[in-house]
């Protein structure tokens, strides 16, 4: 905050409020059709828009990183780091394939990640519950 010249420490309620500003906005990227949506409409391309990506390079480090839900947010953080990569977000086609990309993984995040902490001589989970052969009716004659 600026007064007068003078920048003026922000209070804990605004620290609180900026974090939360910038977390979601961060979390934002991990959604390819975002990026896109900032490309077309030329935010990519402001000198302003770029520092402000490189200033959030912080949500990279541990300690805040740990808030993140979405962490291929980190990923396309670091690619908007790269002029060609901006450049490409404009494409409704790159878009695609990036989303398209972000499916696949989310899919199989969950099963690799279970696999790979699982101990080698841990039992296989059990198989989900098979569904009934038939529903009950619901008017009984």
């Amino acid at each position: 905050m600026m007064m007068a010249g003078k920048v003026m420490p922000e209070t804990e309620d605004q620290n609180r409020i900026r974090f939360q500003v910038e977390l979601e906005f961060v979390q934002c990227l991990a959604n390819p059709n975002y990026i896109h949506f900032l490309a077309q409409r030329g935010y990519l391309k402001e000198q302003t828009f770029v520092n402000y990506i490189r200033y959030l390079q912080y949500w990279r480090e541990p300690e805040y990183a740990r808030y993140l839900k979405y962490p291929m947010c980190l990923h396309f953080l670091e690619l908007l780091q790269h002029e060609a990569f901006r450049r490409e977000c404009v494409s409704a086609q790159v878009c695609k394939f990036m989303d398209d990309q972000a499916i696949l993984l989310w899919q199989h995040y969950t099963r690799r990640r279970t696999r790979t902490l699982q101990p080698p001589d841990a039992p296989a989970p059990p198989a989900p519950p098979a569904p009934p052969a038939q529903l009950p009716s619901r008017h009984q004659s």
